[in-house]
């Protein structure tokens, strides 16, 4: 059974939707106890980073970037687990390259 064209319209009219609550959907990732915060949108854009300034210790710089590299990294997995989810209630669950 082949989908209409008028199914295949609202599937893509149903992804550019989704596209867009992702551009606008920001998440948060954390590390050290919130002393280091990463702000990711739910198309894995990195928005912003900030640091309280107990973080900061000049004879430990190593820390400062591991906890940024953390912090990061876990905006960056809430942000795919946003996309995932969202797009899985479009796909049925089907990971279709390039979606996700």
């Amino acid at each position: 059974m082949q989908p209409s064209m008028k199914m295949i319209q609202q599937m893509q009219n149903k992804m550019a939707k989704i596209q867009e609550e992702l551009e606008d959907t920001n998440v948060e990732g954390t590390a050290g106890g919130g002393v280091v915060t990463a702000t990711a949108n739910g198309q894995r854009a990195l928005l912003s980073v900030k640091i309280d300034p107990s973080a900061v210790d000049p004879d430990d710089v190593e820390m400062l970037e591991d906890l940024i590299l953390a912090a990061v990294q876990d905006a960056m997995e809430k942000a795919s687990a946003l996309a995932e989810d969202k797009m899985g209630a479009l796909t049925g669950g089907m990971k279709i390259p390039g979606l996700m």
